[in-house]
C-alpha cells in the first residue's frame, strides 16, 4: 500500500511554510467556501465548521492515499468575529479597534480521510496583546496591501508593522496553522512528523514556544 500523504486545503504561503516544518509530504488544493458567519454561531463553532468545510471541498481533488488538512483562523474581540477586511477602510477600522488591547485568535483545524470518511478536528485559542501603534503606522501598513487577505487585518510576522507587543501562546496558530495541534490530530491517522517539529518551528519563527510540551504531551 502507498504511504499516506497530506493535501493542504489552502494556497496560503504562510500555511505552506508552516506545514513544511513538520517534514510531511504534501500537495495543495485551495478550497473556496462561503465564510459568512451563521446567526448565533460562536467563534469556536465558526472556525471549526469552516476548517471541516474546506477539508471536505478539497477532498474532491485528493488521491486515494491522501489525508486532507483544512484550517480556518478568525480574530475575536468583544465577542465579535473579525475575518478578512473587505477594503482598506475596513482594515483601518479593524486595526484601530485592536490596538493597545488583547484579543483572541481562534484557529480550527480539521483532518479528513476521504478513503474511509474518518474526520478529526481541533481548536487552538491564543491571546494576542497588540501594541499601541499610531494612526500613521496603520496608514503605512494598509498602503502595502498586506492586511487585505488577513483575518483581523494584520500579519503577526510582518517585519515592518510588528503589531504584537508580546506573545505567550502558539505563534504559529496566529499565522494560520497550529501544527503541534495538527501533529496531535495526525497521530489518529498514523501519520507522524518527519522532522523535529518544535525545534523547526521555534527556529523558523525565532520564538521560544512555551506551550508545545503540553500540546504534544512531552512536558
Amino acid at each position: 500500500m502507498p504511504s499516506q500523504t497530506l493535501l493542504l486545503a489552502s494556497n496560503s504561503p504562510r500555511r505552506k511554510q508552516l506545514l513544511a516544518l513538520g517534514g510531511w509530504e504534501f500537495t495543495t488544493a485551495p478550497a473556496n467556501v462561503d465564510e459568512t458567519v451563521l446567526p448565533g454561531e460562536t467563534p469556536r463553532d465558526y472556525v471549526t465548521r469552516l476548517a471541516e468545510a474546506k477539508a471536505r471541498v478539497s477532498a474532491r481533488e485528493a488521491s486515494p492515499q491522501q489525508v486532507v488538512v483544512g484550517s480556518d483562523t478568525a480574530v475575536i474581540i468583544d465577542g465579535d468575529i473579525l475575518g478578512k477586511p473587505a477594503d482598506s477602510t475596513e482594515a483601518i477600522a479593524m486595526l484601530r479597534r485592536l490596538r493597545g488591547r488583547t484579543h483572541q485568535v481562534y484557529t480550527g483545524i480539521a483532518v479528513y480521510r476521504p478513503a474511509d470518511g474518518k474526520l478529526a478536528a481541533d481548536l487552538c485559542i491564543t491571546d494576542v496583546p497588540m501594541r499601541d501603534y499610531g494612526d500613521d503606522e496603520i496608514q503605512r501598513y494598509v498602503a502595502t496591501g498586506d492586511p487585505l487577505d488577513k483575518a483581523g487585518a494584520y500579519a503577526i510576522q510582518h517585519p515592518g508593522f510588528q503589531p504584537v507587543a508580546s506573545m505567550s501562546g502558539c505563534f504559529a496558530s496566529v499565522m494560520g496553522l497550529p501544527h503541534c495541534h495538527l501533529a496531535r490530530l495526525l497521530k489518529e491517522f498514523d501519520m507522524k512528523p518527519g522532522a523535529d517539529l518544535p525545534a523547526n518551528c521555534q527556529a523558523f519563527l525565532n520564538y521560544q514556544c512555551p506551550v508545545f510540551p503540553s500540546i504534544l504531551g512531552t512536558g
